[in-house]
């Protein structure tokens, strides 16, 4: 089989690369960009660019390209390390999920601002005690006229120290099924009530944040689509979070800086690599699939987790690979240290290999 891209979208790709590789030439840290590199600069030149709401739609407002045409210019740019955090989470799911679900005034006052690289998003999703089990969060939304009053925490909420605006996911309903009583909500990260703390991890970096939320009081205006509605809303919205190439090559350019040195006569050191390889190359055709809609529903869950798995393995090679210089603080050190999350964020393996055998495979609970 070909895998030929059309010349337009391989001289997208050039375009995206040249403009990563201008835009990382100075930094130390590159892995793990869309995760933990922040650069409001940047996102505004994406929006300058027209990459930004690339494959929305016209009709709201958005570019109209096509989903390749996104998958060359995010690979490039993720792949190199470009700190573009500052707008992935609003370009990658925001969006979508408000052309879905959100009403015209909503789409025509949010969307603009995604589209130019000026606002920051994050997500209020994981609780203390409700990581991965969304169905399991207990921050309260309760309706007051033309307000919710909101009361709860938050956690590993990325970026929320600086975002302008929370996609928060809240109980609107406690007596209802734990599936059935949760709404969504855009909360403005400015409102009275609302306290961020940083988690600073063992990387030294702190992107995560813990959240609390004490009677933060939010327009009836910012539910987003139906009330009590959430977990139809927020599933859809996962489909978009789970199967990206941003799950792959969040450490690929570490794994060819460490590749380069490496004594490939060691047949060990030989044989990892190749099977590192192999499964990058598989793991980047699962999320073709996701890109070109090619794939049963669902199945981004199987995606996540074989290519974060992936990204695992890279960080146990390069350690292999620099024995004792990998106990070094610096770029190896880190990965070593940060792999643990790449199958945790964004949903757990297990949580997501259950997703897979139920509603994919159709396998007995």
């Amino acid at each position: 089989m070909k895998f030929d891209l059309p010349p337009e979208v391989v001289a997208l790709a050039a375009e995206a690369r040249e403009l990563a590789d201008e835009v990382t030439a100075s930094l130390d840290q590159r892995e793990d960009s869309w995760i933990v590199g922040y650069d409001r600069e940047l996102s505004r030149e994406l929006g300058r660019r027209g990459w930004l709401g690339m494959t929305w739609p016209r009709e709201a407002g958005g570019h109209g390209r096509t989903p390749l045409e996104r998958h060359v210019v995010v690979e490039a740019l993720i792949t190199a390390g470009a700190p573009v955090g500052a707008s992935w989470v609003a370009d990658r799911q925001i969006g979508p999920t408000l052309i879905a679900f959100g009403t015209d005034q909503q789409r025509a006052r949010y969307l603009p601002q995604i589209m130019a690289g000026e606002a920051l998003w994050c997500l209020g999703m994981s609780e203390p005690n409700a990581g991965s089990d969304l169905a399991a969060i207990r921050t309260r939304a309760q309706r007051d006229g033309d307000e919710y009053v909101i009361n709860g925490q938050k956690t590993w909420t990325s970026f929320a120290a600086k975002a302008d605006y929370c996609y928060l996911i809240a109980r609107t309903d406690p007596d209802a099924p734990a599936h059935k009583g949760m709404s969504e909500f855009i909360v403005p990260m400015d409102l009275p009530g609302i306290t961020v703390r940083p988690i600073r991890d063992m990387t030294h970096l702190d992107h995560f944040c813990e959240v609390w939320f004490e009677d933060v009081r939010v327009p009836a205006a910012g539910l987003v689509g139906e009330e009590h509605g959430s977990w139809r809303q927020v599933m859809r919205q996962l489909e978009n979070e789970r199967g990206g190439i941003d799950r792959l090559v969040s450490n690929r350019l570490l794994f060819r800086d460490v590749l380069a040195r490496v004594d490939r006569s060691d047949p060990l050191l030989r044989q990892q690599a190749a099977d590192i390889e192999s499964r990058f190359r598989i793991g980047r055709l699962l999320v073709l699939r996701e890109v070109l809609r090619q794939a049963p529903p669902s199945f981004s869950a199987a995606a996540k987790v074989f290519c974060t798995d992936v990204e695992q393995r890279v960080a146990a090679f390069v350690g292999d690979a620099l024995g004792a210089e990998a106990m070094v603080w610096g770029r190896v050190a880190r990965a070593i240290c940060y792999a643990p999350a790449y199958t945790i964020q964004g949903g757990t393996s297990s949580i997501l290999r259950n997703i897979v055998a139920e509603r994919v495979l159709g396998l007995p609970r």
